[in-house]
Order: C-alpha cells, then sequence, then structure tokens
C-alpha cells in the first residue's frame, strides 16, 4: 500500500472488533502494521479473533460493554497500559432492532437497550480516547483518528426499526460535531454507513429469501458486503492519507443507497 496507507508504529482500538464488520476493519489494520486493540463482551470471541490477528501484528482484546462507563474507562486504561498510545480509535460496537411489528410495539425498554449501546457507547469510548488524544496534542503530539460505525439507516426510512434508526442519526451529528471541535488538535472525526452486509447481526434477514432476493436486487453490485469491505476505508481513515478528511459520512454499501 506504500508509506501513504502504512500504520506501523501506530495503534488502534476496534470496539467490537472480535466480529462481523469489526474484526473486517482490525484485519486489514493489522495487515497494515497497526497494533490492534479490540473490545468485545465475549471472551472466547476475543480469543479468535486476537489469534486471527497475531498472524499479521500486535493485538490485543479487553472484555468491555461499551454500555458502561466504569467498564470502559478500565479498558482504556488497560489499553493505554498495554501499548502506551492510542492513535485511532473505531467505534463499531453496537446492537440491532429486535424486529418491532411497529414503533407502537417498541418499548422503552427495547428503546433504552438499543440506544445505551449505539449512542451511549460510543459517547463513552470517545470520550476516554479523545481525553488521551488531546493531552498527548497539548504535549507536542498531535494527531488523532476518530471513526464510528453508523448505518444507512440512519439517513433512510427504516420502518419498525426507529430505535435503531435514531441511534445512527445521533452519531452523525456528533461526528460533525466532534470533527468542527476537535480539528485544532489534529484529530479526525468521520462515520462509515454501511449498507447490507453479511453478519451475524443481519444472519435473519439473509436467512428470509423474499426480503434477501428483494434487498440484493437492489444492490447494483449485485452481492452483499462483506465485512472484508470495510477493511480499505478503515486503513485509509487511521492513515495520514486521512489528514484533511473530517466530519463525513462514508456510505460502504455497493450502490444500494443511489439506486
Amino acid at each position: 500500500m506504500g508509506k501513504t496507507f502504512d500504520l506501523t508504529g501506530k495503534v488502534v482500538l476496534v470496539t467490537g472488533g472480535n466480529g462481523g464488520i469489526g474484526l473486517g476493519m482490525a484485519t486489514a489494520l493489522a495487515q497494515a502494521g497497526a497494533s490492534v486493540a479490540i473490545w468485545g463482551t465475549n471472551a472466547d470471541k476475543n480469543a479468535r479473533a486476537v489469534e486471527t490477528l497475531r498472524a499479521h501484528a500486535e493485538a490485543e482484546a479487553f472484555t468491555c460493554n461499551v454500555a458502561d462507563r466504569d467498564a470502559v474507562d478500565a479498558a482504556m486504561a488497560q489499553t493505554l497500559e498495554r501499548f502506551g498510545r492510542l492513535d485511532g480509535c473505531i467505534a463499531n460496537a453496537g446492537v440491532s432492532g429486535r424486529g418491532a411489528r411497529s414503533f407502537l410495539d417498541i418499548t422503552p425498554d427495547e428503546w433504552q437497550r438499543v440506544l445505551s449501546v449505539n449512542l451511549d457507547g460510543v459517547y463513552h469510548t470517545y470520550q476516554a480516547a479523545l481525553r488521551h488524544m488531546v493531552a498527548r496534542a497539548e504535549a507536542g503530539d498531535p494527531g488523532g483518528r476518530l471513526a464510528c460505525v453508523s448505518s444507512l439507516a440512519s439517513v433512510s426510512g427504516a420502518a419498525r426499526n426507529q430505535h435503531y434508526a435514531a441511534s445512527k442519526g445521533a452519531l452523525n451529528a456528533m461526528t460533525y460535531a466532534l470533527a468542527v471541535e476537535f480539528a485544532r488538535y489534529g484529530i479526525t472525526a468521520n462515520a462509515i454507513l454501511p449498507g447490507w452486509i453479511a453478519t451475524d447481526m443481519t444472519e435473519n434477514a439473509m436467512a428470509t429469501p423474499k426480503f434477501a432476493e428483494a434487498a440484493g436486487k437492489r444492490i447494483p453490485a449485485r452481492r452483499w458486503g462483506e465485512p472484508a469491505d470495510f477493511g480499505g476505508i478503515a486503513v485509509y481513515l487511521m492513515s495520514v492519507a486521512s489528514a484533511y478528511h473530517t466530519g463525513q459520512l462514508l456510505q460502504i454499501d455497493g450502490g444500494y443507497f443511489r439506486f
């Protein structure tokens, strides 16, 4: 990839990096030379993911529920103790809505379950990462990369999934505000908006032939995305190549949104 995309010496955190899109991004980052920290709630998946990543670069996993502020602060302290610094943070951890029949059926508990991970979890993670990045910038070492995984649901109508769409739409707005406030420290903030991607989160949708076929016909690329399709954007956003690219929503969807 050349020096522009060489992440040797960089440390990147990927929350929810033990599977799906997160692991796809973490793998590409490791292949580009970055040391990678992943946070996840499943210890077995964490261990398997680290084994995969260590074939390419230094990697470590920490058990963390990003909806828990104390757990995030503890995991960040462990990450910094292990690697000594943090150059990039990809807030990818998230949960889906549980298929309500209508917006009218979404309970307050279900609403809060989705927002506590998808929105509050990014808030907790970003604050912990930014404290370190800003302190480093003030000490003469500016720079830092923030990227969150939003969704096409944040910019399109998501019937029966308003809680999920709301959580991701809020991430878009947060991205704009962070990009403006922290540019003075050399820190960028961008959001990635996946379309229909084959992961555990979309397993039920893919297992419904009528829906899978209808969605597939709407994708100009004529296939569902794969976790590996997010490797390139992850490396770019964490590299020096993206130093002047901030405050953007980047759709990775095979052309779905434009069809």
